[in-house]
């Protein structure tokens, strides 16, 4: 169930980094960008690997339609070809859109996709892969999954624009602060979160973890109310964490999940909005009732909290809070006490076909985003994989000494 990299020898060929403009002159002007944009747990810089299989003609070179398909994609999404600074006034974020470009590296290497190890590169058997670095500052998850679908599309000639023409608008999503007295930057008290022997660790690994379409089938029976993959999957592997950090189940213990809010608003955000639009519903309960309790009510503590989550007044004070949280420049610290789960099944990153069909596989680079010990994300499954079919992957990071009993733990899934 549990994937680790295993690395091998080859020799990769690194070319010379280009900067790839875009294809037709833009404007040259400065955009602000969301509260949520400003959110300075944010300002990380995400990076993700696709993987594509060979084509039975092995003549087009994917690194010339790519390159070709990013300068045109950079046209319509002009903000992204300039660079990120900080107003020396208040601080905050803006785009400064000056047509520079994106570093572009095409490289090769004299192995198969069954040596991958996080390259960028075109391999030996004719298959390649595309890593794409981007601010999460700029795009959300749905976000970077739109702009990589226009670089494919315009890539492979079937298309002149985009299919999905990108807005920017951050103005839609901008709260109003609080008066201080009434600010909550973080949902529990810091000092009542449960602590873990295990913490902290330098010798973090990261862990893949396949569930398949019968574990999840099965763990949905644990209640008789209609509960979602998300719901269970994301008690089961709360709980589990918990467990492997050996944490004291007297202290305090949170769970969050990313939930999209671009219907949630009215009007809802335009078609094409690219940024961050998403907050985080919150669950918080001592860990001997999430170690100790039924895994059914967690899940529906979870089902509760994403219903709040989804109100467009809860939706308005939150952006307000973490208005009020980025001027006081608040980051959340990292705990293992914490578990924010981010879903990745539904944003069509395994969509973007540059002429070699849809990618096969889709991994995040694991530092980071990944590199979080507070942060599970829920991918689709291995697309060559059939016995994956329904089921989807678990990527965590925690110590070394931990992952061996999170291993455990996922392995609980497998048995009737």
């Amino acid at each position: 169930m549990a994937t680790h990299i295993n690395p091998s020898s080859f020799f990769v060929e690194r070319k010379q980094t280009i900067l790839i403009k875009p294809s037709r002159a833009t404007p040259n002007h400065h955009l602000s960008v969301s509260t949520i944009d400003n959110d300075p747990n944010l300002d990380i810089i995400c990076q993700t690997i696709y993987v594509y299989l060979a084509r039975d003609d092995d003549d087009k070179d994917p690194v010339a339609a790519i390159e070709k398909g990013l300068s045109e994609a950079l046209f319509y999404y002009y903000p992204l070809a300039g660079r990120l600074t900080r107003h020396d006034g208040d601080g905050k974020l803006r785009v400064n859109c000056t047509g520079e470009g994106v570093p572009f590296t095409p490289a090769s290497a004299d192995c198969t996709l069954a040596s991958l190890l996080l390259q960028v590169t075109r391999f030996a058997c004719g298959g390649f892969t595309v890593g794409m670095s981007l601010s999460h500052a700029v795009c959300d998850g749905f976000g970077s999954g739109q702009f990589f679908r226009a670089v494919a599309e315009l890539a492979s000639g079937r298309h002149d624009a985009p299919t999905v023409k990108p807005v920017w608008e951050r103005d839609r999503l901008v709260g109003t602060a609080p008066p201080e007295h009434l600010a909550m930057p973080f949902p529990v008290d810091k000092s009542s979160l449960a602590s873990s022997p295990l913490l902290p660790s330098a010798d973090l690994v990261h862990g893949s973890f396949d569930v398949d379409a019968e574990s999840l089938r099965r763990l949905k029976t644990v209640s008789s109310e209609s509960l979602t993959t998300l719901e269970v999957l994301g008690a089961f592997v709360w709980r589990a964490k918990f467990r492997a950090l050996e944490m004291n189940l007297d202290g305090n213990t949170h769970f969050s999940l990313a939930i999209g809010i671009r219907s949630v608003i009215s009007p809802p955000l335009t078609d094409g909005y690219y940024g961050n639009a998403f907050i985080g519903s919150h669950v918080i309960m001592t860990g001997r009732e999430l170690c100790e309790g039924p895994l059914s009510k967690v899940a529906m503590m979870i089902k509760d909290s994403k219903r709040t989550a989804g109100n467009a007044g809860y939706v308005w004070s939150w952006l307000g809070i973490m208005e009020r949280a980025n001027q006081e420049k608040k980051k959340i610290e990292e705990n293992g006490a914490s578990l924010i789960v981010t879903d990745w099944r539904h944003l069509g990153l395994l969509e973007a076909d540059f002429g070699w069909k849809n990618s096969v596989n889709v991994v995040p680079v694991p530092w980071g985003l990944f590199g979080s010990l507070d942060i599970s994300i829920f991918l689709p499954p291995f697309h060559l994989d059939k016995s994956m079919e329904g089921g989807l992957r678990v990527l965590m990071c925690l110590p070394r000494i931990a992952m061996a009993r999170f291993e455990e733990e996922m392995e609980l899934l497998k048995q009737n």
